[in-house]
Formats: C-alpha cells, sequence, structure tokens
C-alpha cells in the first residue's frame, strides 16, 4: 500500500552548505530518530557512527528538490550511565531509558531497533502502533509467522519500513550487479560462495563475538545470522529462492564465554547449502566460524555464466569473459604450472562507494520523506526469516524444504520478478 510523505516538523530549519557541490542549500527541518540499542556492536559501530551520526556531520541527506534533511537521534537503553557517556562521546543531546516516552513523542519520527532479536518483535509492535516508520536489523524476528505478522501490521498502520540489506551496497556486490544488468554473464548457471573465519575458542584467547551467538536458546547459530542475508543478496541479484537444502553442525561442542566459564554450544557454528533459485540457477553457499581463510577476504562469490564468470568479495571484482577463457587440461601425472589466477581481469572502482549501512540509511531517509522507492521492507525481511527456519527445518530433517511465495496475507501473489531485478514485494502462499 502507498503510504503518505511523514511531515517533518520536529525541529526549525535552517542554511546548510552541500559539500559535493559546495552551493548553499536549504537543510529542511529535522527528522527525529529513535535509536533503540546503539549501545551494541552493530548498533553503536555501524549504525550509530558510521550512519546517522555521519550524515548528521554532513549536514543532513540531500533530497531530489535540492533541499536537505537534518536528522536528530536519541539514544534509548537499560542503562542510564551508558546512554550517558555515548552521549557525552558524540554530542548528542538526547537519551532515555523510557521507550514508550520517546515513542509518544512527536519530534521522534523514525523507530531504529538493533537489540537482539528476541527483543525485537514486542518494540516493534509498539512503534507500529505509535506510529513510527521503522528501521530495523534482520532477523526482524525469531519466527517466520512473527516475521510475517510484523510486516501486516506495519502495512495495516500505513507505516514506512525497512529492513537493512547492507550486503548489496558493497562495491563488490555492485559491481556484480553492474555485470548482471549489462548481459556479461550471458545465462547465469551457478553461484558458489564462502563466507566465515575462525573464531576463537575463548580459552587460550577470547572469541571475536559475543558467545550468545553459540546457544539457541538465546537465538545464536550462523543459519539465523546468515541466512536471511543470503536470502536478499540471491533474490535481489539472481532471483527469488525457491528451495533450500542445508546442512548444520556444531564442529565446536564447548566454549569460553566472557566470564571465562566454559559453556555448552547449542547452536551450530557452520552450515552447508544448495540453494534453487528460479530460472534454474544452483547456489552453493558455505557459511562457518569454524574455518581459516584462504581467500583474498571473509566472503567470496564465484558467478558463472556462459558467456564469462566473476569472483566477488566485499571491495573485489574479477571477471574471466568467455573469449578470455583458457583449456585446462587434467592430468594428475604432472605438476601443474599454469598460473589459473593470472587468467582473471580485475573489475575497476569507476564509483565512489561510502559505508553500504549510511548509503542505505540514507535511501531510507528519501523514502520516509519524500516517498522514494523501497524494496527492502518488513516482508522482505520476513523472507529472510522464513529461509533461516526452513533452512533449520532442511537440516534437522535431512530433506530438502520448497519455500513457497510469500505474500500478505490476504494480497494477491505478484509474479516473480526478473532475476537481475530487486524481489517485488511480496506472505505465505501455500
Amino acid at each position: 500500500m502507498s503510504c503518505p510523505k511523514l511531515r517533518v516538523n520536529a525541529f526549525p530549519a535552517s542554511a546548510g552548505r552541500d559539500p559535493s557541490t559546495k552551493k548553499d542549500t536549504l537543510v529542511a527541518q529535522t527528522l527525529g530518530i529513535i535509536v533503540n540499542g546503539a549501545s551494541g556492536r552493530m548498533g553503536y559501530r555501524q549504525h550509530l557512527v558510521r550512519s546517522i551520526l555521519a550524515i548528521r556531520d554532513q549536514g543532513g541527506v540531500l533530497l531530489s528538490d535540492g533541499s536537505r534533511v537534518q536528522i536528530e537521534p536519541i539514544l534509548v537503553g537499560r542503562s542510564h550511565a551508558k546512554l550517558k557517556e555515548l552521549a557525552d562521546k558524540h554530542g548528542i543531546a538526547h537519551y532515555t531509558t523510557d521507550l514508550d516516552a520517546a515513542l509518544a513523542d512527536d519530534r521522534w519520527q523514525i523507530y531504529a531497533d538493533f537489540l537482539v532479536t528476541s527483543a525485537r518483535v514486542g518494540a516493534l509492535k509498539k512503534a507500529i502502533a505509535a506510529g513510527k516508520a521503522i528501521y530495523t536489523e534482520k532477523p526482524t524476528a525469531e519466527t517466520f509467522d512473527e516475521a510475517l505478522e510484523l510486516a501486516a501490521l506495519a502495512a495495516a498502520a500505513g507505516v514506512k519500513n525497512g529492513v537493512v540489506h547492507d550486503k548489496l551496497y558493497l562495491p563488490g556486490l555492485q559491481k556484480l550487479k553492474r555485470l548482471i544488468d549489462s548481459g556479461f554473464f550471458g545465462r547465469i548457471l551457478s553461484v558458489r560462495g564462502e563466507f566465515g573465519y575462525w573464531v576463537f575458542e575463548g580459552d587460550w584467547q577470547p572469541a571475536q563475538r559475543p558467545s550468545w551467538n553459540y546457544r539457541a536458546e538465546d537465538g545464536g547459530g550462523i543459519i539465523v545470522d546468515m541466512f536471511p542475508h543470503w536470502n536478499y543478496v540471491l533474490e535481489n541479484l539472481f532471483g527469488r529462492v525457491e528451495s533450500v537444502y542445508a546442512q548444520a553442525a556444531t564442529h565446536i561442542p564447548v566454549r569460553v564465554g566472557e566470564d571465562g566459564s566454559a559453556y555448552p554450544a547449542t547452536a551450530e557454528d557452520a552450515a552447508y547449502a544448495v540453494f534453487q533459485l528460479e530460472g534454474g540457477i544452483v547456489a552453493q553457499l558455505n557459511s562457518s566460524w569454524t574455518v581459516r581463510v584462504n581467500r583474498d577476504e571473509l566472503v567470496e562469490f564465484q558467478v558463472d555464466g556462459t558467456h564469462g564468470s566473476a569472483v566477488v568479495g566485499l571491495f573485489s571484482c574479477k571477471i574471466q569473459p568467455r573469449n578470455a577463457t583458457p583449456k585446462p587440461v587434467w592430468n594428475p601425472d604432472l605438476a601443474e604450472e599454469h598460473d589459473y589466477a593470472q587468467d582473471w581481469l580485475e573489475v575497476p572502482t569507476n564509483d565512489v562507494f561510502e559505508n553500504g549501512f549510511k548509503t542505505q540509511w540514507e535511501d531510507f531517509i528519501r523514502h520516509v520523506v519524500e516517498d522514494a522507492p523501497n524494496e527492502f521492507d518488513l516482508l522482505a525481511g520476513a523472507r529472510g526469516v522464513q529461509l533461516a527456519e526452513q533452512g533449520l527445518l532442511s537440516s534437522a530433517t535431512g530433506r530438502r524444504i520448497d519455500l513457497p511465495l510469500v505474500t500478505l496475507p490476504g494480497s494477491t501473489p505478484t509474479p516473480a520478478p526478473d532475476a537481475a531485478a530487486p524481489a517485488a514485494s511480496a506472505a505465505v502462499s501455500s
């Protein structure tokens, strides 16, 4: 459903200077953002510091009419002392431990949620009921039913909503998207991906990830963490995920927590999955916190097509077109002398790529203020939760699981999108 433009009327307008053009622009009245969970690792580093404060410090977000909308955050959390420390450190005027009071205040028009997943649904429901625009991390809920309910509630309330899809904004994946759109690959055949690194067990060296990641009862597990990412990457670049076959593993059964005590790992630390995509594309993705890295970046995808292939990381993108493909010959009796790495061409960085979290924040603010397009909503988030949930079911049962089209309850399923285009927003059609 179409949502009305949000009135931005909390703070006075002011003049500003567009740093990209060096010209004076009108800074529209300020948009207030409730930031819940800013003291967490992702909430603080990527969303507060590198996105919200970076946008504030650059003078706001440039709109299509040449004006700017400035933003003003209010920090929400459980610890008054920790909130005050963050506010003082970063020049933030507003903070509170009372979420209900913040939601009741008309100065704050966006609710941004970076809480642990188990606390997210209740807070998002409150924000939707308060009529706030919603921006949240994924997974949006612990279960698909809850995630779909959130999408339905937001649609019924007419509130704009967005879910973090940061990987699509990475330089490497933006280069890949351009290759797909140009027809470089011909017919895409397959996608192979490797993500992960060795997370220390916590005994002789502290772990790089919090211990809750390895406890299923606390919402941990690499499938819940990574499959929502894989869903939006696959569906927006290649096509809708139609089925999943997954094998989860807990390779390290006992880890040591932040307090120095050993605890049983009840959630998987690795997952090996095959996804069938629309159009017959096969995607094979490994996710692991128990793998030592022997690749250029912590995540790497290889895309093979009839006319060419690409190997893509967070930043790099290498290609090998059909007419520059070598002719390997299998001979196990002779040592290989050909340097296959030299057969790939690096795609140049022809654009300036900012932090992906910040770029998506700017896109969402434009969506809220001037109704700019936004495909990355709570329904897209629900599709990610569905894939994680069915991936866990596949691993538990040893079966390939078909994924029904996701649409809002009572709506008519939309046709499948083109493989190279963003997937259309669609609840479970059984």
